[in-house]
C-alpha cells in the first residue's frame, strides 16, 4: 500500500516532510514513473508469487522486471519443494485464470495488483443455495435489518442526512471538503461479503471460484476480488431477489462510515487499539488474512468493519480529487471508466489508512488479496 510519508529517491530527489513528499521535479507525484515506483515499494517485500506476476502483467519492461522475475522463480520453486498444507496460505497464486475479452491489466496500480478476472458469468439460472452460516458474534436480527433471501447478506437502512465528504489534512485526492447531501434512503450491508455468501453465488454458477489463498473460514470476508467480480455478485443478487442491488456510491460510503459523526474516525480522533482490524491497530490481527466479519465493534449506524479488513470496491469512477464532485451522493461515473475507487483500508496497511477519508483506486479488471466490497440496494 502507498506509505503517506513514502520517500524514494529514484531519479529524483526527494525530501518527506510532515505534509508527505516534496520532489525535485523528475517524477511527479501522478506520474506512470512514481506509479511503478508505488507498486514496487508495495510488494517488494512480499512472499505471493502472484503480486509479483501482477507486477510484470503491468510493466513487462519495467525498471525492476528482472528483479520481480527472479523472485518470482524462486517463490515457485519452493512452492514445488513444499507443498503448502491446508492449514496456512499457499506462497503462491494460483495460475491467472482465462480472461474475458475485456479484461485489462493493471494500468493505474495502487496497492498491488493481482490476476486478471474470471471469465464472464454463467448465464445459467440461479439455483437454490444454502443459505450461508450467519456471520460475527451480533448476528441476531435487529428491528432495522433487512434480509432478502436466506443467502443475502443482511443489510442495515441508512436515513437520508447531509455530510462534509473528504478532508484537508491528507491525502490531496481527500481534497477538498465538500458537503453532500444525500436525499434517498438506501440499504447498506451489515458486513462485507463474506466467502459464503460470495460461494452461494458460486453454486448457483453466477460467480467464479474463489482463489485459493481467501480464508476457509465461511465468516471471512471474501477478497482477492475485482470490481467486474462484485458486479457479477451485485447481478445474481438483483435476479435472485428482484430488488435492486449495487455498490454503494463513494459518497453513501464514507457517509455511512462516519455514522453521522465529524471526527477522523467514527470513534473520534485518535486511534485506539482493537477498534478494526489492521496491522498495527490492536487485537484480534493475523497476517495471513483478516479477521471473520464482527470481530470488532459497529459504528453508530450499526456497520461493522468500515475501516480494516477488506478495502471496498465503490460504484464511483476515480478521479485525482473532489474537484466538481457531484453534492447529491450519486455516483461519479464517466465513460470508459478504467479505474473504480476503493475505501476504507485493509487487514494488510496501518493505522493511518482507517482514517474515514481514505479513498484509493483499483483498475477495474484487476485482482489483489486485500480487495473485496459490501452491497447496497435502494429502498423504495
Amino acid at each position: 500500500m502507498l506509505p503517506r510519508l513514502l520517500c524514494i529517491a529514484l531519479l529524483a530527489s526527494t525530501v518527506c516532510t510532515g505534509a508527505g513528499l516534496v520532489h525535485a521535479g523528475v517524477l511527479p507525484k501522478d506520474s506512470s514513473e512514481q506509479y511503478e515506483i508505488t507498486f514496487w515499494e508495495s510488494i517488494k517485500d512480499s512472499n505471493y508469487a502472484g503480486d509479483y506476476e501482477a507486477y510484470l502483467k503491468a510493466y513487462p519492461n519495467g525498471r525492476f522486471a528482472p528483479l520481480a522475475q527472479a523472485r518470482l522463480a524462486r517463490l515457485r520453486a519452493a512452492a514445488s519443494a513444499t507443498p503448502p498444507t491446508s492449514a496456512g496460505k499457499s506462497p503462491t497464486a494460483p495460475a491467472p485464470p482465462t480472461a474475458a475479452p475485456n479484461t485489462r491489466p493493471a494500468q493505474t496500480p495502487t496497492p498491488a495488483a493481482k490476476a486478471p478476472p474470471a471469465t464472464a458469468a454463467s448465464s445459467a439460472p440461479p439455483a437454490a443455495a444454502a443459505a450461508p452460516p450467519a456471520p460475527g458474534p451480533s448476528a441476531a436480527a435487529s428491528a432495522h435489518e433487512i434480509k432478502d433471501c436466506a443467502a443475502c447478506p443482511a443489510l442495515v437502512s441508512i436515513a437520508p442526512g447531509s455530510f462534509v465528504m473528504g478532508t484537508n489534512a491528507d491525502d490531496p485526492s481527500e481534497r477538498p471538503p465538500h458537503r453532500v447531501t444525500i436525499d434517498h434512503a438506501f440499504a447498506l450491508a451489515k458486513y462485507v461479503v463474506t466467502v459464503a455468501q460470495w460461494n452461494a453465488c458460486v453454486s448457483a454458477r453466477a460467480c467464479a471460484p474463489l482463489a485459493s489463498d481467501n480464508s476457509t473460514s465461511p465468516n471471512a470476508p471474501v477478497h482477492d476480488v475485482s470490481w467486474d467480480d462484485a458486479q457479477q455478485y451485485v447481478a445474481w443478487l438483483s435476479k435472485t431477489t428482484g430488488k435492486h442491488y449495487r455498490l454503494p456510491t463513494e459518497a453513501e460510503w464514507e457517509y455511512a462510515a462516519r455514522g453521522g459523526t465529524t471526527t477522523r474516525y467514527w470513534w473520534g480522533d485518535e486511534m485506539r487499539a482493537g477498534k478494526v482490524n489492521c496491522k498495527d491497530c490492536g487485537q484480534p490481527w493475523h497476517d495471513e488474512a483478516p479477521a471473520d466479519v464482527g470481530s470488532f465493534a459497529a459504528n453508530p449506524f450499526g456497520l461493522y468493519d468500515m475501516g480494516g479488513g477488506v478495502w471496498e470496491w465503490v460504484s464511483d469512477c476515480w478521479h485525482i480529487s473532489y474537484k466538481n464532485a457531484p453534492a447529491d451522493g450519486r455516483s461519479w461515473d464517466e465513460p470508459n471508466c478504467q479505474s473504480h475507487v476503493i475505501r476504507g483500508g485493509s487487514w494488510r496497511d496501518g493505522a493511518s489508512y482507517m482514517l474515514t477519508a481514505t479513498r484509493f483506486k483499483y483498475d477495474s479488471g484487476v485482482r489483489y488479496t486485500a480487495n473485496g466490497f459490501r452491497v447496497a440496494r435502494d429502498v423504495k
